[in-house]
């Protein structure tokens, strides 16, 4: 099992917590759900950072990781998209490039061949894990626009990335 599943097992977790806080729409519960956002996305840089200096790396980690990262960052999306608190269109957009990219490692796994994460997919998780914590803290309207920007930088960078493995993917050296 190992640390960095571990860690990576940990941030699975937090995932019902941040829907639970976030179905509780007070300033106390977005505070809180705001935390554990931040907490997720700091396990994230921990596991990989335990995993590359233990030479722990695992095939279940690198399955575990990409896929706790599209829960931390997926369910916070869906679960304010469905109380009118983050934008549709940036939920569509990035939630069609997790399920996309998901669909791809599939295929891609089941001809026993990995797709490891890419330098932009980790900004990308930044960039939306930024986007979400902008929408999930109760900030004044005057943030609206700040808010914006930044889901505009994220679904930018994650359509970016998106095209970026599927290219990576069509690579005649990328075929098993």
């Amino acid at each position: 099992m190992g640390w960095p599943n571990i860690v990576t097992g940990l941030r699975i977790l937090l995932v019902p917590v941040l829907v639970i806080l976030i179905l509780q729409r007070t300033r106390v519960a977005s505070y809180a759900a705001a935390v554990v956002l931040v907490a997720g996305g700091v396990s994230d840089g921990l596991d990989g950072y335990l995993a590359r200096r233990h030479h722990m790396t695992t095939r279940t980690g690198a399955w575990l990781d990409p896929l706790s990262d599209k829960g931390l960052v997926a369910a916070p999306i869906i679960t304010l998209s469905a109380i009118g608190r983050f934008p549709v269109w940036g939920a569509v957009a990035i939630l069609a490039r997790e399920a996309a990219v998901t669909a791809l490692r599939i295929v891609r796994g089941t001809r026993g061949s990995s797709m490891p994460a890419t330098e932009i997919a980790k900004v990308k998780t930044a960039a939306q894990v930024l986007a979400v914590l902008l929408y999930l803290l109760p900030l004044s309207s005057d943030a609206n626009p700040a808010r914006v920007a930044a889901l505009g930088v994220a679904v930018a960078i994650t359509l970016y990335s998106g095209l970026d493995y599927f290219f990576r993917a069509l690579r005649p050296s990328a075929v098993p």
